[in-house]
């Protein structure tokens, strides 16, 4: 049966259990954030390291200078530059119709077909 002791010492477990529970809870969700805050800075200091080291590089001449040619296509003097055009993004114009005229250097006595001084080589060249 219930005495006053149980009844008391039931209404003194509860009390308490009713005033610790906010207490405990805030607590344990402190807890939490700590560990994610902590997590988050130990994260964001690896990222300063990274950057810190980024930053060092652009003191290295070589390095800007490998920079400035990559990024900006910057030429040093005395250097020969090639660029490539991708044969897809060139657009291909469509000659006109009509009689082809000869290029300016060429001169007049080209005249005849080109087979002609084709064949004229060969013979040359075959020594007839």
């Amino acid at each position: 049966m219930l005495t006053v002791r149980a009844m008391v010492l039931s209404v003194v477990v509860l009390l308490a259990v009713v005033l610790l529970l906010p207490t405990v809870r805030a607590v344990v969700t402190q807890q939490a954030e700590l560990r994610e805050l902590r997590s988050e800075l130990s994260e964001q200091q690896e990222q300063k390291a990274e950057l810190e080291t980024e930053l060092a590089r652009w003191d290295d001449r070589s390095y800007v200078i490998e920079q400035a040619r990559s990024r900006l296509s910057f030429v040093m003097p005395g250097d020969k530059v090639w660029r490539t055009l991708d044969a897809d993004s060139v657009e291909q114009e469509e000659p006109e119709a009509g009689p082809v005229e000869p290029s300016p250097g060429a001169s007049e006595e080209a005249a005849d077909p080109w087979y002609t001084s084709v064949w004229d080589s060969i013979r040359i060249a075959g020594g007839d």
